[in-house]
C-alpha cells in the first residue's frame, strides 16, 4: 500500500503492535527502539504493548515461584524499559476478544506475537485424571495470584509427588514444603499464605527420568532447596548413575559440574540412619525413575493414592532406558511438572505438535509455508518452551532483525494514528490499563505490605512484607484506572 508520507519518518514512525508483556515482548520492544536503524535517525517507531492481563511481565509474575532468587533482578530490568515512556503499555486487552488481526493490521504495519505458553504439558499415563492429579502450571498460576483462576487449591495430600527435573518441578516443590509463613517476605496474596498454612504435608518427592547429571534446573535454585527451614533434603545412593555422556557434561559444562557436587555433597552429609532428621517437612530429590501409572485404591476409588514408576538406567549417552523393575509410591497427589505448551492464537497458523506458532526464525508463515507480511513472533510461542532469559534475548534479536529487514515490504497500516487504537478501544468499552495505571497498582501492593509488616510488628510478629499482590481481575483494572484518573 502506498503511503505519501514515508514509514519510518518522525511525522509516520513504523507501527509495531506486541502482543505480550513478558520478557519475551519487552525485550523485542527493547532491542527495536534500540536498533541501529532508530538510534541513527534512519528510522522512527511507535511501539504499543498489548497484554491480556491487567499488569505488565508476563510469567515473571504469574509464572514464577514468589521467593524465586532472580525475580526481583529480572522484574527491575523489564521497568526500566517500560519506564523510559518510549513504549505504551496497553493491559487488560486480550487478542482475539477485544482486538482482530484485522484491527491489528489496520492500526499497525507490524505485529510481534510473544504470548509465551502457559498450559501444562501433557502426560499420557493412565490415572492422569484422578482427582488429586495436577498441572504444575495450574499450581504456579494459583500460588503467583493468576487472576483467572480458582482462590482456592485442594491442599490435603500429606505425601505428594513432583514430576520433572526443570525449574519449575522445583519451583512447585519448594512452595509445597516450605512452610507458609517463611513466604510471608514474598508477595503471596492472603488466599494463598492461608491455604499453604493449612497443608497438612509432611513429604514432596520429586521424580526425574535421567540421572544427576542430566537435571534442567539451574545450581541456584538447587541451593534454594536447602534455605528452606525445617525441610530436610534426603536423596538416595541407588540413584547416583552416571555414564559416559555424564561424565563428559561434567567435565565440560561448569554448570552441570556444580549441580553435581552439590548433590554428591549432600547425600555425602545425609546420616546413614534416616531417623536421625528432624524436620517437619522432607523433600525427597530421585532420579532414575520414569512414571507409569497413576493409582487409586478401594478406600479412595477415583482419587490419587500411590504412583508407580519403572526404574530406569543410562544408556551411556545421557538418555535413560527402562530395567523393567518397578516400585510403587504412596501419594495423595501428583504433580506433573515436566514443561510448558504453547497455546493456538486467533487467525494465526499454529503447530499443534510443538505448541508454537508456525514461524521461520520469527517470520509468521500460512498453512502453506509462506511468510505473512507483517507477522512475526518471539519467545516461547516461537520456539517453545525451553531456555533461560539469555535465550529470550536472543531470539528477540533474531525476530526483531528479520522485521527491519523487512520494513520496505510491510503491509503499512491504513489508520496509523496512535490515538486511533485508544478511540477503538474506548469504543468497545475494554477497560484498559496503562504504564502509569500498573505504577499506582504497584503502590498500591507495596502499601498493602506496608500496612501488613506494620499489623505484624503492632502484635508481636517481626516479618516485614514488602508486599502482597492484588487477585481479582477486577480489583487490578479499578486501581490501575481510578490511580490514573486521581493524576489527572
Amino acid at each position: 500500500m502506498s503511503t505519501s508520507t514515508p514509514v519510518g519518518s518522525a511525522d509516520r514512525p513504523l507501527r509495531v503492535a506486541v502482543i505480550g508483556s513478558g520478557p519475551a515482548g519487552v525485550y523485542a520492544a527493547d532491542i527495536l527502539t534500540k536498533s541501529e536503524a532508530v538510534k541513527s535517525g534512519e528510522l522512527t517507531v511507535s511501539i504499543d504493548l498489548f497484554d491480556r492481563y491487567p499488569a505488565p511481565y508476563g510469567l515473571i509474575r504469574y509464572g514464577v515461584a514468589p521467593d524465586h532468587p532472580r525475580i526481583k533482578g529480572i522484574v527491575n530490568a523489564l521497568h526500566k524499559v517500560l519506564d523510559r515512556g518510549d513504549i505504551r503499555f496497553f493491559g487488560n486487552v486480550d487478542y482475539g476478544t477485544d482486538l482482530s488481526i484485522e484491527d491489528l493490521r489496520k492500526h499497525y504495519d507490524a505485529i510481534i506475537f510473544a504470548t509465551g505458553a502457559i498450559k501444562d504439558a501433557d502426560l499420557n499415563i493412565p490415572g492422569i485424571e484422578l482427582e488429586g492429579s495436577f498441572g504444575g502450571a495450574d499450581f504456579v498460576s494459583w500460588f503467583d495470584g493468576h487472576p483467572d483462576v480458582s482462590r482456592e487449591w485442594p491442599l490435603e495430600a500429606t505425601e505428594i509427588a513432583v514430576l520433572g527435573n526443570g525449574n519449575v518441578a522445583l519451583d512447585v516443590a519448594r512452595v509445597l514444603s516450605k512452610h507458609a509463613d517463611d513466604l510471608l517476605v514474598t508477595e503471596i496474596p492472603d488466599n494463598v499464605y492461608a491455604g499453604l498454612k493449612a497443608s497438612p504435608v509432611t513429604d514432596v518427592h520429586v521424580f526425574g527420568r535421567r540421572g544427576p547429571a542430566q537435571v534442567k534446573f539451574t545450581p541456584l535454585e538447587l541451593r534454594e532447596l536447602s534455605h528452606s527451614k525445617d525441610v530436610d533434603i534426603i536423596l538416595y545412593a541407588e540413584d547416583f548413575e552416571f555414564d559416559e555422556a555424564s561424565d563428559e557434561a561434567i567435565q565440560s559444562n561448569n554448570q552441570v559440574k556444580t549441580m553435581v557436587g552439590t548433590l554428591t555433597n549432600w547425600i555425602a552429609e545425609q546420616p546413614e540412619d534416616l531417623s536421625e532428621l528432624k524436620a517437619s517437612r522432607r523433600l525427597h530429590l530421585h532420579f532414575l525413575h520414569s512414571p507409569v501409572e497413576i493409582v487409586d485404591s478401594p478406600e479412595t476409588p477415583g482419587k490419587v493414592a500411590g504412583i508407580k514408576f519403572e526404574r530406569t538406567e543410562l544408556d551411556g549417552t545421557g538418555n535413560a532406558r527402562g530395567t523393567g523393575e518397578f516400585i510403587d509410591y504412596p501419594v495423595q497427589a501428583v504433580y506433573r511438572a515436566i514443561g510448558y505448551f504453547g497455546s493456538a492464537l486467533p487467525d494465526v497458523e499454529f503447530d499443534h505438535k510443538k505448541g508454537v506458532v508456525t514461524n521461520d526464525g520469527g517470520r509468521v508463515l500460512d498453512a502453506d509455508g509462506q511468510h505473512v507480511p507483517g507477522l512475526y513472533a518471539t519467545g516461547w510461542i516461537k520456539r517453545g518452551p525451553v531456555g533461560l532469559i539469555g535465550h529470550t534475548k536472543g531470539d528477540a534479536l533474531e525476530t526483531v532483525t528479520y522485521l527491519l529487514e523487512d520494513r520496505e515490504n510491510l503491509p503499512f497500516a491504513e489508520v496509523p494514528s496512535a490515538d486511533a487504537v485508544v478511540e477503538l478501544l474506548d469504543s468497545r468499552g475494554v477497560q484498559f490499563t496503562s504504564w502509569e495505571g500498573w505504577l499506582a497498582l504497584d503502590a498500591h501492593e507495596l502499601a498493602l505490605g506496608a500496612a501488613a509488616t506494620e499489623a505484624g510488628t503492632s502484635h508481636g510478629v517481626e516479618v516485614k512484607r514488602e508486599r502482597i499482590k492484588v487477585v481479582p481481575r477486577e480489583e487490578m483494572v479499578s486501581i490501575s484506572r481510578d490511580g490514573v484518573a486521581a493524576q489527572v
